[in-house]
């Protein structure tokens, strides 16, 4: 699901929902509308804020949703430009908010690709690499104007379009060039005086909190394949953060790449239409590291190495513990990564989840969609999940009637199968769910602040749904051999709670069910 999850409009729409619950810490993700079904909306929003505020200015940057190395991207400065027009009737699109006061440095405006390693999705585990590349326009950066709107070397900093630039420049030197490593731009920050640590600091805050975005539809994605209750395979990715520095140094994230090119050499024109490939030193430096210390981490046999490398350890030899993997018995060399530098990924979470953790309020939203589901390999809620989703969660009452409650369900079901291009299945997907969560939270606790009405709601569901499993532990399922315990909700949920009995229950009569 990682490439339907990065794609423009999905990670919009995702970071969107956590702007909802909370906008202070989701704010490093520009104002974005996606196109066709926001133009309205766009247009309203755009109006409004220049009644209020007639000085206002801005410029807007369009993105095909299925777009990559700067295809089909281009800037306006009004709503009623007629390529959007084009844009609408051809395919869909976001539009943000452009940044007009980059960092620059040579006068140029540059972006950076982090790698950042997916370890992990439960529990989550996040890696990020502690290089990366600084990918530079071509053309001194001046504010958008309706002069310069058009000028792509100037305001794009995708590397597959200023490579046609005659004015790029492959070095051989990291700190150099059109490409350079991002550390040689930290050093030279920090000879200005730059507090490095903060900048790195936020970056980390802005990957952990994007990736705490992409996971609740992840796991969605995740329990159509993998059955409940088996290891599965070892599954990981490596992500392509680009992200922005704007001149005050705050990171702004442009967008995810769920495929980032390993390249490592770049073509060199000899002669008109003869090319050949030449070693990048810069891309060698950054990606290979990556790839290498991945698979260190990844490695399937590494403890399995490490246990008989154990075993035949003399008892009387004392050896302080390391990080790298011990070689197999047949090795002469104890460790086969004593001559590989140090890992070049950095972990970050499960590290730093205390300061995090409680932005997880959608994961825990998936939880509960994802245990009534119901059939395997679907990833949509049905009309019978959601009601026993309600019903088990005793969230109807004498103003929300199971009607009410139908009618709620059939409402954001319709709208959002309009806008999804998936209709592999009917039924409620997961952002559907989370819209009909926000309305149930505002519903039951009035006056609080939306992401603590939505946070009182998920407790209350997880504290009723767990008494339902005690319920079902200390009964035991007695005398319901083959069958499934009443108000089970979905075939899944029983499944789910099967595991928990031990031993032999006390039997239950009916009427104690």
């Amino acid at each position: 699901g990682m490439t339907e999850m990065v794609r423009k409009i999905t990670l919009s729409r995702a970071v969107r929902i956590m702007q909802n619950l909370f906008p202070e810490e989701y704010n490093f993700y520009p104002r974005s509308w996606i196109l066709p079904d926001e133009f309205q909306l766009f247009v309203a929003q755009v109006r409004m804020v220049k009644d209020g505020d007639p000085s206002w200015k801005p410029t807007f940057i369009v993105k095909p949703d299925s777009g990559c190395q700067g295809d089909g991207i281009y800037l306006i400065k009004d709503p009623s430009d007629i390529r959007l027009a084009g844009t609408l009737q051809s395919r869909p699109a976001v539009v943000q908010e452009y940044i007009c006061k980059p960092l620059l440095i040579d006068k140029l405006k540059f972006d950076i690709r982090l790698y950042v390693l997916l370890k992990s999705l439960d529990p989550l585990e996040i890696y990020i690499a502690k290089d990366g590349l600084s990918r530079f326009c071509t053309e001194p950066y001046q504010e958008p104007s309706p002069k310069n709107l058009h000028h792509t070397f100037m305001h794009l900093t995708n590397y597959a379009l200023n490579i046609h630039s005659g004015n790029f420049v492959h070095s051989d030197s990291t700190s150099t060039g059109s490409k350079r490593t991002f550390s040689s731009i930290l050093c030279r920050l920090s000879s200005k005086g730059v507090d490095i640590k903060k900048v790195w600091s936020d970056i980390i805050s802005l990957v952990i909190k994007t990736v705490i975005a992409l996971t609740p539809e992840l796991k969605v994605f995740y329990q159509s394949d993998i059955p409940a209750g088996r290891p599965g395979p070892t599954c990981f990715q490596i992500l392509g953060f680009d992200i922005l520095l704007m001149k005050n140094l705050k990171p702004i994230l442009l967008e995810v790449n769920a495929n980032p090119s390993m390249r490592i050499e770049h073509e060199q024109e000899l002669s008109p239409g003869v090319f050949e490939n030449v070693p990048s030193l810069v891309d060698e430096e950054v990606k290979v590291a990556v790839i290498r210390d991945t698979l260190r981490l990844m490695d399937p046999l590494k403890n399995k190495r490490e246990n008989q490398s154990q075993k035949l350890k003399q008892p009387a030899v004392k050896e302080e513990p390391s990080d790298s993997e011990p070689a197999s018995p047949s090795d002469a060399n104890p460790n086969p990564e004593a001559h590989l530098p140090s890992i070049c990924l950095k972990q970050v979470f499960p590290k730093y989840a205390k300061q995090f953790n409680y932005l997880r309020l959608v994961d825990r939203m998936a939880n509960l969609f994802i245990r009534f589901l119901g059939i395997k390999g679907t990833m949509k809620l049905g009309p019978t999940g959601f009601r026993t989703f309600i019903r088990n969660c005793k969230l109807s009452s004498s103003s929300l009637s199971m009607a009410a409650v139908d009618i709620l369900y059939i409402d954001i079901t319709r709208r959002w199968n309009s806008m999804t291009l998936d209709q592999r299945d009917s039924g409620m997907c997961l952002q559907g769910f989370v819209e009909a969560f926000f309305y149930l939270a505002q519903r039951k606790f009035k006056m609080l602040p939306l992401h603590e009405q939505v946070a009182s709601l998920v407790d209350l569901c997880e504290y009723h749904l767990s008494l339902l499993d005690e319920k079902r532990l200390v009964c035991g399922r007695s005398g319901t051999s083959g069958g499934r315990a009443p108000d089970s909700g979905t075939p899944q949920e029983a499944a789910a709670s099967a595991p928990l009995a031990q031993g032999t229950p006390p039997a239950c009569t009916n009427s104690a069910h």
